[in-house]
């Protein structure tokens, strides 16, 4: 009886899909990185980096086969004031000219509830550290073009002072709340 069971074991598991990681690349018009912090201790601050770009590996039966990879151009920095934006990417702050990438690598991703936690190492301002992200599926579906979309959102909080941004400690705060929307095209 086993061996007649073992070739129909074989047929069955050969017929079940195999299911595999998605590639999507990020749509930049449609993805954003928006940060805030605290201001003199009073208000909260907003800004927003405009060119995004890399990819997202998704596989929503196995999450540990997922990973991101993204760019953010330091110079897309836009906060809706000139002279401000032009401080930010002097040497003070984010030193545009001289890191003109900011950057998420992927190491692990992981389920954890409703969410998933991704660890990697984020580089900024010349500095790599690892970190963890709630990081968020939001949809998938076809768009009007005939092409596949998914959406995600990544939530994370990183202390400027461990980057070398250390211009105005006490005037401006040190923990920066991180909110990346990211929109990808199935490739």
């Amino acid at each position: 009886m086993t061996r007649t069971f073992a070739p129909l074991a074989a047929a069955l598991l050969l017929a079940v899909p195999a299911f595999a990681a998605d590639t999507y690349a990020i749509d930049t018009s449609h993805s954003k990185a928006n940060f805030r912090v605290k201001h003199f201790g009073v208000s909260w601050f907003y800004g927003q980096f405009h060119e995004l770009s890399g990819t997202v590996t998704w596989d929503t039966k196995a999450p540990a086969a997922s990973s991101i990879d993204l760019s953010i151009k330091a110079d897309s920095l836009f906060t809706a004031d000139k002279k401000r934006d032009d401080h930010l990417k002097a040497p003070d702050f984010f030193n545009t000219k001289e890191f003109p990438t900011i950057t998420f690598k992927s190491k692990s991703v992981a389920q954890a509830g409703g969410k998933m936690k991704v660890t990697g190492d984020v580089t900024l301002h010349g500095v790599t550290k690892p970190i963890t992200a709630d990081f968020e599926f939001v949809g998938e579906g076809k768009d009007p073009w005939g092409g596949y979309r998914a959406g995600w959102e990544a939530r994370i909080t990183i202390k400027r002072s461990e980057f070398g941004m250390k211009f105005m400690e006490g005037g401006i705060g040190d923990d920066i709340n991180v909110v990346i929307s990211l929109e990808g095209i199935k490739k």
